[in-house]
């Protein structure tokens, strides 16, 4: 690696034409802006990503005179499909507004990750894809005022559920990217559970069956909408029980849970003022959505 110092005699002899040829890393991927430079060759472009090939691409032809860039690859054969692809995509992408192109064509070559899979990661996968996105959105609404975004304000995304099981519209299930992020916020801003259960029947009609995880996705829905009518602020449960909080101006009467305790107390205890707690084996996903659908349930009968 050369020193900051020589980098720029080396860039500044260039750019002054003290040199014809400049020989380097993709360091010069960005920034760097030298008019007089028409032509470059990028060796093994096969090995590049999309954005990178558009970016040195980019590094000549910033004046008025006609520019050129070579591709230097080895046979078909020893490339790989996605390679084939990309080469394609970025010679043929040669108008005004080619970088949204090329992104479409990056989208559609790697795929969107695992921002709507189960091996998520990060903050997505610590928040849930739906409130990741509101806090995001919150985010770039302060920024674009010229304000800072406010950490302290709550969000409004109901209920936290974490019942430990892959909720989510499977890339097998429905391909479409577009197609997937249209349900997931269709099944989010559901209602109420008729409009949940059009919701599945319309899903059914249009793509098969749904497979283990959209019904769990579904299910999961339908208790975050129980659980706000009930002024539960979040529902945590794994294979040996749970815990359910509550928010201060909820409106479940003590008294039912405290006749919970009282007929089981093995199984349920409070811990603090707002947390319920209940130890239940639920080794299986479907023994938790049935344990705490009937809890719920029973909590919102209590309640007239």
């Amino acid at each position: 690696q050369m020193r900051e110092r020589e980098l720029e005699q080396v860039m500044g002899d260039f750019y002054h034409k003290r040199f014809n040829v400049l020989i380097a890393s993709t360091i010069i991927e960005t920034g760097i802006d030298v008019p007089s430079a028409n032509t470059i060759i990028i060796e093994r472009a096969d090995k590049f990503g999309l954005a990178q090939l558009h970016q040195l691409r980019g590094r000549v032809g910033r004046s008025h005179h006609q520019a050129y860039a070579y591709l230097l690859t080895p046979p078909r054969k020893a490339m790989t499909p996605d390679a084939e692809k990309r080469l394609e995509a970025i010679a043929n992408a040669q108008d005004l507004g080619a970088g949204f192109v090329l992104a479409t064509h990056d989208l559609e070559i790697r795929g969107a990750g695992e921002l709507l899979g189960d091996g998520q990661s990060g903050q997505i996968q610590a928040v849930g894809f739906t409130l990741y996105m509101e806090m995001l959105e919150r985010a770039v609404k302060s920024i674009q005022k010229g304000e800072q975004p406010n950490l302290d304000q709550p969000l409004g995304g109901g209920p936290e559920i974490n019942l430990r099981v892959p909720a989510l519209i499977p890339e097998d299930y429905l391909p479409d990217v577009h197609a997937r992020l249209i349900l997931y916020k269709r099944i989010a801003n559901a209602a109420d559970e008729n409009g949940l259960r059009e919701l599945q029947v319309e899903m059914i009609d249009r793509f098969g069956l749904l497979p283990e995880p959209t019904k769990h996705l579904v299910r999961l829905t339908l208790l975050k909408l129980q659980a706000s009518s009930l002024g539960i602020t979040k529902i945590d449960a794994g294979p040996q029980g749970g815990r359910i909080e509550f928010a201060a101006d909820t409106s479940v009467d003590p008294m039912v849970l405290i006749k919970l305790i009282q007929s089981q107390p093995n199984r349920y205890k409070f811990e603090g003022a707002t947390v319920f707690k209940f130890q239940v084996p639920m080794e299986r996903p479907e023994e938790r959505f049935n344990t705490l659908e009937a809890l719920l349930e029973r909590l919102a009968a209590a309640n007239g």
